[in-house]
């Protein structure tokens, strides 16, 4: 039924899954959408991964170097701004999937981006905001700088998880093949986003430590603004999605629906459960039933007292409502074994940085590595292994599985976690031959390539896979939060990382012999990084499990009764 006159239909001519053009009105198929649009999405989102990248990686380097903070206390303010800025997109995704929609979230919060930036170029050019010459901080130049980082995390909250989900919003989930092109549209947002750490971290980095600060955050300044004004001028060519309203008000009426009736019984045939086929075009597409958290399954039931009351949304709601809220039920456990990559990935800007800071730097006579470009490795790691696993191993896969993925989405993520485990192991190995060797000769820092590159392989199975999860398997109503929610895996990870920190020093500490001292040569990082391997490899036996019993979104059209029972299972399925 798939292949019904697709593209020679008057109808086919205009997309119908609720996007609009830039006046409001029926989006043209022709015109709108597709990569026309998310080429101005994808440029958009290169310069501000520069941007992140570029502070992100050598901010530690800056907090030690440059305001003097201690090893202990710059990894834990680099962890609170990074999980800060990964956290804030939960606001603001909820705030354009309810209110304002995606691409006046995204101009509002590259606005505010941009006066982060602007401040930043401030505290390094204004003389009573500069940093001193001298060891000692200055107050007024820490509060600026402070200041216009958390700015940054502030439009980063808007910005990040609106653009990619308004980005796959230019597909058309319901037409062929761009539902194929949106598949090429996650892995080429992959792609772009590994070449600009890429960037950020080697060119920028390099800047920042051998030109100046000053002149990097203008270089990324004037890249931002550029990339905005072309999203903006690229209004005409997108296709934008309407604010559905709170998206949690739906999930609530469900849950009071159901322990209303939680003396009622579920009826044998689900087909006997009440849907609407007006929910397809007005509100997103149909799911169909699922048999895991039946309970809720009871919201559902029509009761003959309250047959005139249909649109009573605390009393009777749709299968799809249903479904919807059992979907972001099944999220949440999925979610919380996710966090353990979120530490792993939160010490490639801080403890592996440090690690590097006291190896030998040299490539050549005249040219020295800046510790934070070693980030660029794992961006290496993600530009090589991705096209490898999208156009050789993937083609392989569905011939023998029989999976369009290849391999379901949670398979793809445990991979993943496997190799964060394998990640510490290196980590580990390579510290403690370090610490054997100290006060005899200088390390090659080509000894942490390794983790590095395994780092990036882990990335391309398990944030990938993640961002993809986030976006498939959350309510169409919900796709900024969902992508907010990926965001917030590496987040809570950097917080983890800091609080671990906090417990390792408080426990090691006691003897005098902290793991995480003041100063590396005296600290046991290697043990710290057994200790996470150990965490990691539990961890993925508990999301194991959870993948084991996962039902994963399945979308169904149906056609209906007059009174609203299904009538029978519909045209096509497509579980996610």
């Amino acid at each position: 039924m798939e292949k019904r006159k697709e593209g020679t239909s008057e109808e086919e001519k205009w997309v119908h899954d609720a996007s609009v053009d830039y006046k409001g009105r029926l989006a043209f198929r022709a015109s709108t959408g597709v990569w026309k649009a998310s080429l101005f999405v994808l440029i958009f989102e290169f310069s501000e991964r520069i941007s992140y990248f570029a502070m992100f990686s050598n901010l530690i380097t800056y907090l030690t170097k440059v305001i003097h903070q201690d090893l202990s206390t710059a990894a834990k303010s680099v962890n609170y701004w990074a999980g800060t800025t990964t956290l804030m997109p939960l606001v603001g995704g909820f705030v354009a999937d309810a209110y304002t929609g995606g691409f006046n979230m995204i101009i509002f919060s590259s606005l505010v981006y941009l006066m982060g930036l602007s401040l930043l170029i401030l505290s390094q050019f204004i003389p009573s905001l500069k940093p001193n010459n001298n060891n000692q901080p200055r107050v007024a130049h820490e509060v600026a700088f402070f200041l216009a980082i958390y700015c940054i995390s502030l439009g980063t909250g808007g910005h990040k998880p609106c653009l990619q989900s308004f980005g796959a919003d230019q597909f058309n989930d319901d037409h062929r093949e761009e539902r194929k092109k949106k598949t090429s549209f996650f892995n080429w947002w992959s792609f772009t986003v590994c070449f600009a750490m890429l960037l950020g971290a080697t060119v920028v980095v390099y800047v920042q430590d051998f030109v100046s600060w000053g002149v990097a955050s203008l270089i990324i300044t004037i890249l931002m603004a550029l990339t905005t004004i072309a999203f903006y001028a690229g209004r005409p060519f997108y296709r934008y999605k309407q604010p559905a309203g709170n998206p949690f008000r739906p999930i609530l009426q469900v849950l009071v629906a159901a322990i209303r009736k939680r003396n009622l019984s579920c009826p044998s045939n689900p087909a006997l459960l009440y849907e609407i086929p007006e929910l397809e075009k007005s509100q997103g597409r149909l799911l169909s039933h699922t048999s895991g958290l039946s309970f809720l399954d009871k919201a559902a039931i029509i009761e003959e007292k309250y047959v005139e009351q249909k649109d009573n949304a605390w009393r009777l709601a749709t299968v799809t409502r249903v479904e919807e809220t059992k979907l972001v039920l099944n999220v949440v456990p999925i979610w919380l074994t996710s966090l353990t990559t979120g530490v792993c990935w939160a010490q490639a800007s801080t403890l592996f940085v440090k690690q590097a800071t006291t190896m030998n730097l040299k490539m050549t006579e005249s040219f020295t590595l800046p510790p934070a470009s070693l980030v660029s490795v794992a961006a290496i790691g993600v530009l090589i292994s991705l096209p490898i696993y999208d156009r050789v191993i993937v083609p392989i896969l569905r011939k023998v599985t029989g999976n369009e993925r290849g391999i379901s989405i949670l398979r793809r993520i445990s991979i993943g976690m496997t190799f964060s485990v394998i990640v510490m192991v290196a980590a580990a190995l390579v510290e403690a031959k370090r610490l054997r060797i100290v006060g005899q000769r200088t390390m090659s820092v080509m000894w942490l390539i390794p983790q590095y590159l395994i780092l990036g392989i882990a990335n391309s199975f398990s944030l990938v896979g993640l961002q993809e999860y986030f976006y498939d398997q959350v309510p169409d109503s919900m796709r900024s939060i969902g992508m907010a929610l990926y965001l917030s895996v590496t987040g809570v990870g950097n917080f983890l990382s800091s609080f671990l920190i906090i417990i390792v020093n408080h426990v090691t500490g006691k003897n005098g012999k902290s793991w995480i001292g003041k100063d590396i040569n005296s600290s046991r990082l290697d043990r710290f990084y057994w200790m996470l391997a150990v965490i990691n490899a539990l961890d993925l036996c508990a999301f194991l499990f959870l993948a084991r019993s996962y039902t994963y979104k399945t979308v169904q059209r149906r056609t209906m009764d007059t009174d609203g029972c299904n009538k029978s299972d519909g045209v096509e399925t497509v579980a996610k």
